[in-house]
């Protein structure tokens, strides 16, 4: 199992940006695909943006343009770049491998809130 632990969130403005981290144990965090995911208040969980080992990126519609994904194989990290923030971003956010999403394993997660 990798575990993962995620920083960087918070209370912000809207149209102001934040930038998630996601600090992963193991080695084999470099095979595995990654997403951030998020569950708003009375939603259900989403896939928000997901990398692949090799670095191709995928992006849900909402958030498209405005958020980037990225990861550094060196050092296990995986980042959420979120640009011009919207309040109906509002959720709590967790980085996850995609076998452990699958799996139904998740971690604390990250809470992001965007105010109007």
């Amino acid at each position: 199992q990798v575990q993962l632990v995620e920083s960087g969130g918070g209370l912000v403005q809207a149209g102001r940006s934040l930038r998630l981290s996601c600090a992963a144990s193991g080695s084999i965090f470099r095979v595995n695909a990654m997403g951030w995911y998020r569950q708003g208040p009375g939603k259900q969980r989403e896939l928000v943006a997901r990398i692949t080992s090799g670095g191709t990126t995928n992006y849900a519609d909402s958030v498209q343009g405005r958020f980037t994904i990225s990861r550094d194989n060196a050092k296990n990290t995986v980042s959420l770049q979120m640009n011009s923030l919207k309040p109906e971003d509002t959720a709590v956010y967790y980085c996850n491998t995609e076998r452990q999403a699958v799996a139904g394993i998740w971690g604390q997660g990250i809470q992001v809130t965007v105010s109007s």
